[in-house]
């Protein structure tokens, strides 16, 4: 894994970094794991646009990923680890030994081809990377990923490229977890998490290079709002090239842009929250 440079030859490799797919050892998908996904362009069952700046794209398959991990004391083995265009992370095909039957999971750092990968409820199973426990197994300062918010509903918290909680104290029958934003959460010690760092972890350093790359992702470009007319924004219009002229940045329904806090006060999982990420 690591971070490549190109010689400048086109403008648009002039500044790209990319990264090298160096961890990839399987290239072709598991056709049996795969799905058809349709797009959208950000339109609703209405057919209105409900997320702006969407469409095109590169057609894709969907990988059907296992983020329950529910094959208790049934042992995998990695087969490879391939490339998802559906995530930052990369994903481990691994094949059980039991039935032969192929999943896949999404990848640690750590993982390898032919390493054994387990979900146990037993404490004799080591604490290694692509390990998934619950969390009343899984010894305080472990770093956990895929991390289920109730027990059965599979893993929903830390699935990105580089992703990772960790575990910081146990008390009773919740566990406290420390987020990657740095919040400190509990959630109960009957689910599940997966251990070890997530795979792709230089994602964040990589510079596209062009406005092309964005294309092939089906982001469509944003235009500032002090360029519009005033009847699309109400930072648009003036002559010439005029500043916003709002004392406080809005969006274009008039909201407030830059530090506006949209989180309700009476969420429901307020409770859960033991600290917040912001002061």
């Amino acid at each position: 894994m690591g971070i490549k440079r190109f010689n400048p030859t086109t403008n648009g490799l002039r500044h790209a970094a990319l990264v090298d797919f160096a961890e990839l050892t399987k290239h072709t998908p598991e056709k049996s794991l795969l799905e058809p996904l349709r797009k959208s362009g950000g339109r609703n069952n209405y057919g209105r646009v409900t997320s702006r700046r969407k469409g095109g794209g590169h057609k894709r398959m969907y990988r059907l990923i296992d983020f329950k991990r529910n094959r208790i004391d049934d042992p995998a083995v990695v087969l490879g680890i391939e490339y998802d265009p559906n995530r930052t992370c990369r994903i481990a095909l691994i094949q059980y030994q039991s039935d032969k039957t192929k999943s896949y999971i999404l990848a640690p750092v750590e993982t390898r081809v032919g390493d054994m990968v387990v979900s146990t409820n037993s404490e004799d199973v080591e604490i290694q990377a692509g390990n998934a426990m619950p969390l009343t197994r899984i010894p305080l300062g472990t770093l956990v990923h895929n991390i289920e918010l109730k027990p059965g509903t599979g893993g929903k918290i830390a699935r990105s490229a580089g992703a990772y909680a960790q575990l910081v104290a146990k008390e009773g029958a919740v566990a406290h977890l420390k987020m990657p934003s740095s919040e400190l959460r509990i959630v109960p010690s009957a689910c599940r998490a997966t251990i070890g760092q997530l795979s792709n972890p230089e994602h964040g350093t990589q510079s596209i290079g062009k406005a092309g790359r964005n294309r092939w992702k089906g982001k469509r470009p944003v235009s500032r709002g002090v360029v519009r007319n005033p009847v699309d924004h109400p930072h648009g219009g003036g002559e010439g090239k005029a500043p916003q002229g709002n004392p406080h940045p809005v969006s274009p329904w008039g909201k407030k842009t830059k530090g506006l806090k949209t989180r309700s006060p009476r969420k429901y999982s307020n409770k859960f929250i033991v600290k917040r990420r912001t002061k």
